[in-house]
Parts: C-alpha cells; sequence; structure tokens
C-alpha cells in the first residue's frame, strides 16, 4: 500500500478528478483531454497511459450507461450497429500498431497519433456547432427517437471510431458524436448522448482488453485514475446546470488544440522541428485561438443571418431539440414560441 500511495498517485488523482468534472459537466469523451494530461504529467509512456485511460474509461462509461438505459434513452438498434463497427476495430487497432511500427518507435508514432486525434477531435467539434447553427436557421428535423437506421455509414462510423480509440483512446465521445449528429440530424439530444455512452462501453471495453494484453495494466495509474475520474464526473454532472456552458465548451476547444499540437511537438513532428520544442509557438496558438475562435464564430453567426453575440449560445446549439423550441424567422434572430426575441 505505501508503494502505492505516493505523489504521484496524488497527482494522477488530481487530473483524474478534474478531467472528470469537466466530461461530467460537458458529455465530452474523457479520452481526448485525460490521455494528454497523464502524458504531459510523465507518469508513464503514451502506451501505458492509453492503456490506464481506456480502462478507467469502462467503469465510468459503464455507470453513465446504465443511468441512460434505465431512463429509456438509448436508441439500441442505432448502438448495435455501430457496435457492430466499432468493436471489432477496437480489438484490431492496437495490434495493427504493434505490428507495423519498429517496438522502439511505438512511443513516438503513439504521440504522433494521438495529437493529430485530438486536433481532428477540436475541428470535428467545431464542425458539430456550425452544423447545429445551419440546422437552427433552417428549421432542421425536430427530434426523432427512432430514425431510420442506416447500417453501412453507421457500421463505418462505428469502425472509424473503433480504430481511433484502440489506438488513442480518442474518439469515442468526440468523433463518433458528430459523425452521429451528422447522419441523424433528428436524435434528440438525450438519444444521441444515450445511445454514444450504450456504443462506448463495449468498444472502451474491447479497446482496453487489446491493449491490455499487448502492454500490461499499470495499476499504480489505474487505481488513482479511477478514484478521481469517477467522482468528478457525477460532481460535474450534478453541477453542470449552473455552468456556464458555452464558455466551458469554446476552452475545451482551445486547450484539444493546444495539446494536440503540444503532443505532436513532443513527439518530433518535422513540420515543427525533431531537434526542439516549441512552448512560446503552442502558447501564441492558444492566445490566438482565444482571440480568433469568437470572431470566427461571429462572422459565422452572421452569414446565417444572426447579430455576431447573443442566441442561440453555444450549449444551445449542441440539443438538437433547441429548434422546436426557438423557431426560425425570415429575417432576424429566432423568436420563442411566445412571439418575443429570443435574447442574449
Amino acid at each position: 500500500m505505501n508503494d502505492l500511495i505516493t505523489a504521484t498517485f496524488f497527482s494522477i488523482l488530481a487530473a483524474g478528478f478534474f478531467v472528470g468534472i469537466v466530461v461530467g459537466l460537458t458529455g465530452m469523451g474523457g479520452g481526448a483531454l485525460m490521455t494528454p494530461a497523464l502524458i504531459f504529467l510523465g507518469v508513464g509512456d503514451a502506451a501505458t497511459v492509453v492503456t490506464a485511460d481506456l480502462t478507467a474509461a469502462a467503469v465510468y462509461k459503464t455507470g453513465g450507461a446504465i443511468v441512460h438505459s434505465r431512463e429509456g434513452s438509448p436508441n439500441i438498434p442505432l448502438a448495435k450497429w455501430l457496435i457492430v463497427g466499432s468493436v471489432p476495430m477496437a480489438l484490431l487497432g492496437p495490434h495493427l500498431l504493434a505490428g507495423l511500427v519498429d517496438p522502439a518507435d511505438v512511443d513516438q508514432v503513439l504521440k504522433l497519433c494521438i495529437g493529430f486525434a485530438l486536433l481532428m477531435a477540436a475541428a470535428t467539434y467545431a464542425l458539430r456547432l456550425y452544423v447545429n447553427l445551419r440546422r437552427v436557421r433552417a428549421g432542421g428535423p425536430s427530434g426523432d427517437p427512432n430514425p431510420r437506421i442506416r447500417p453501412i455509414p453507421t457500421v463505418l462510423v462505428g469502425a472509424l471510431g473503433g480504430l481511433l480509440v484502440g489506438i488513442t483512446s480518442v474518439g469515442s465521445g468526440s468523433v463518433i458524436m458528430v459523425a452521429l449528429l451528422m447522419l441523424y440530424p433528428g436524435l434528440s439530444a438525450v438519444k444521441l448522448v444515450g445511445t454514444d455512452l450504450v456504443q462506448a462501453v463495449p468498444l472502451v471495453m474491447a479497446a482496453a482488453i487489446s491493449n491490455i494484453y499487448l502492454n500490461g495494466l499499470d495499476w499504480h495509474l489505474t487505481i488513482p485514475l479511477i478514484l478521481g475520474s469517477v467522482p468528478g464526473t457525477i460532481i460535474g454532472s450534478k453541477i453542470a446546470p449552473r455552468v456556464p456552458q458555452s464558455f466551458i465548451r469554446r476552452g475545451i476547444v482551445v486547450v484539444l488544440t493546444m495539446s494536440g499540437v503540444a503532443l505532436l511537438d513532443k513527439a518530433g513532428w518535422a513540420p515543427l522541428g525533431k531537434d526542439a520544442t516549441h512552448p512560446v509557438l503552442i502558447a501564441l496558438i492558444g492566445v490566438a485561438m482565444i482571440v480568433l475562435v469568437p470572431l470566427v464564430w461571429g462572422l459565422l453567426r452572421k452569414e446565417q443571418g444572426l447579430p455576431m453575440f447573443g442566441a442561440p449560445t453555444v450549449a444551445e446549439l449542441e440539443d438538437p431539440e433547441y429548434v422546436r423550441r426557438v423557431p426560425p424567422t425570415p429575417a432576424g434572430p429566432p423568436v420563442g414560441n411566445d412571439g418575443k426575441n429570443a435574447g442574449p
């Protein structure tokens, strides 16, 4: 026990707790935040971190899936088709990496893969918001809890997500969610989250099993990670209604982008230079995004006939049912069902 309780133990516990709160607040996948946080803490090589993160995710995602299942929110047929594609690829992904990459280069290649996966997660999340913005302004389809399933594209989405998660632990709650939203734009918010959680449980379990088989499991990393992330997720879920979601979600896009570039830099990605790190460049990217993201988002809103700032907020755009509560008008901002302006 004394060997387990160390300063590193509490660092991992704190990281798990913090990331768990963010996951509970936003519903975004923990892998996109937890994996880079642990790598930057220096608690293990990339393969060890990915394995521990997937194992912890299998625990807290199971709890979330059970809650949603009891409330009847998942679309089970849709989740089944996703699982058909995701589980085999989650099992295969780590073995593909091990078979194609020299063991001495695995850590570097894995950091590169995670870095690009983080940038993809940030880009797909931004795309998700833009798709929602266009849907709201166009008066898109209202929530449909039982859309017609499209098996082939759904299986392909699951396969891509399974490959990403199996190799990097990133993608379960970010890339797959965005793809589901684009394939089934009428799926209600609670159905979307519930379906993603249900399919994510066998996905992360398969990915964890495959990674444990190849890399083993570091209990010194996994136990504090679980002890921190589970209560953090519960607390985040409880305080979510009282927290300004729009600012948090924009901040996550900035953090994902900076983390992705930092990991690429740490892995010696050639365009950034193989023999040096560039913390100033990464900081400048973060500052530029803090300044430019709201400006670009405001211009996209103006393109859709909305003021640069105000309603619908980023958090409201996350809800596919928002269009039913605030229908668009031919000119000007959306108005509420009582005929009054929706307000900022």
